[in-house]
């Protein structure tokens, strides 16, 4: 597909910087956002703002779905005003979103049915990956719909062919559970050094380069030494990945019992009223439950 024209649905922390970069990249873009300040907001970078998603999505060559959860993708996407009755058929439907397994093949079969490719193709990297064009992208769907797009994945990051529809959901969903228990234990091992007196910033250098390193450790680590918790993943989206995941993963008779701890623990959070924070906040979950001499509350 050479140079297509694509629609962007959604244009938040993750979806804006993507939409930036594939029309830095000379693809032409257009981004439709619920809230229109926010897509209007990209046209000095080069993107056509749209007022309406399916009129956006009837004139595009593929559609660029990134929106905050599985039920306003299904309400947006499906149904006979949704946007996947407004595409062409040919074009194509790119699922960026977290969403559900079992959404995931039922969107692809509405797009088949519209005569549109569709892949299911979340994204992880997080607001630091989305504005570099570093985002590990896992794409559920055809291999040859993945090769045809591999131009516009490259703006974006590395792109991995993981398997049918539905798969790229999946490995989100496993990706979610890796991430969130390494935040969780990167919290509990601060906390435990501060605790002990250790200068926690320390802690964090020290373990710099060590088999406790990693991507989560370096950024979230800093986030919570810093105390800065200004979203780049919100709490309330982890536990809806978490939340995802241990459900599919209940559906096929499995018990996750570090997973079931760690989306409590993020679930408490969330009530506490820190669901809009960025997830790296779970330290104050943990800071809340040991106030007063360690003893949980």
């Amino acid at each position: 597909m050479n140079n297509p024209t694509i629609t962007v649905i959604g244009t938040g922390i993750m979806g804006a910087p993507m939409a930036c970069r594939l029309a830095e990249a000379g693809f032409k873009v257009t981004a439709w956002n619920r809230t229109l300040d926010k897509a209007s907001a990209l046209q000095d970078r080069g993107v056509t703002t749209a007022g309406n998603a399916a009129e956006a999505a009837s004139r595009a060559d593929v559609v660029l779905c990134m929106l905050s959860s599985g039920p306003v993708c299904e309400a947006l996407l499906m149904g006979d005003d949704g946007v996947i009755a407004a595409m062409r058929p040919g074009s194509t439907l790119l699922v960026m979103s977290s969403i559900p397994v079992e959404m995931a093949v039922a969107v692809s079969k509405a797009a088949g049915d519209r005569g549109v490719d569709c892949l299911d193709a979340p994204v992880s990297g997080g607001e630091k990956g989305a504005k570099e064009g570093t985002l590990a992208i896992m794409a559920g769907g055809e291999a040859a719909i993945v090769d045809r797009l591999r131009p516009l994945f490259a703006c974006l990051g590395r792109v991995t062919h993981v398997g049918p529809s539905g798969s790229g959901a999946l490995t989100k969903l496993a990706n979610q559970l890796i991430v969130a228990s390494t935040i969780c234990a990167v919290a509990e091992a601060l906390t435990l050094a501060e605790s002990g007196g250790a200068d926690p910033a320390r802690v964090r250098e020290a373990l710099l380069g060590g088999f406790a390193d990693s991507t989560v450790f370096r950024q979230h680590g800093l986030r919570m030494v810093e105390g800065n918790f200004q979203p780049g993943g919100p709490a309330k989206y982890q536990v809806k990945d978490t939340s995802t995941a241990l459900g599919f993963a209940r559906s096929r008779g499995l018990t996750l019992p570090v997973s079931e701890e760690v989306d409590r623990l993020f679930q408490a959070m969330v009530e506490h009223g820190d669901g809009d924070l960025d997830h790296s906040g779970v330290i104050l979950e943990l800071q809340r439950r040991n106030a007063g001499g360690g003893n949980s509350a």
